[in-house]
């Protein structure tokens, strides 16, 4: 299995169904790229870098909804 910790929260995946960019994991997570802000180990990421952004085991992701 490969994990990442995201919001404090570690979640599993399959290796072939972990996702790999960050706009991938959105999605499996069903959150919309719209109103949201994300950092990916300490470093806030670009929405419009989102889908060129590689996510790999292990890493940490804080996601923050705007309302």
């Amino acid at each position: 299995m490969k994990s990442l910790k995201v919001n404090g929260v570690e979640r599993q995946f399959a290796p072939d169904q972990m996702p790999g960019t960050l706009s991938a994991l959105l999605d499996a997570l069903g959150v919309g790229t719209n109103a949201v802000v994300a950092e990916v180990d300490g470093q806030i990421v670009r929405r419009e870098e989102f889908h060129r952004t590689q996510i790999a085991d292990g890493q940490q992701i804080e996601l923050i909804k705007l309302m």
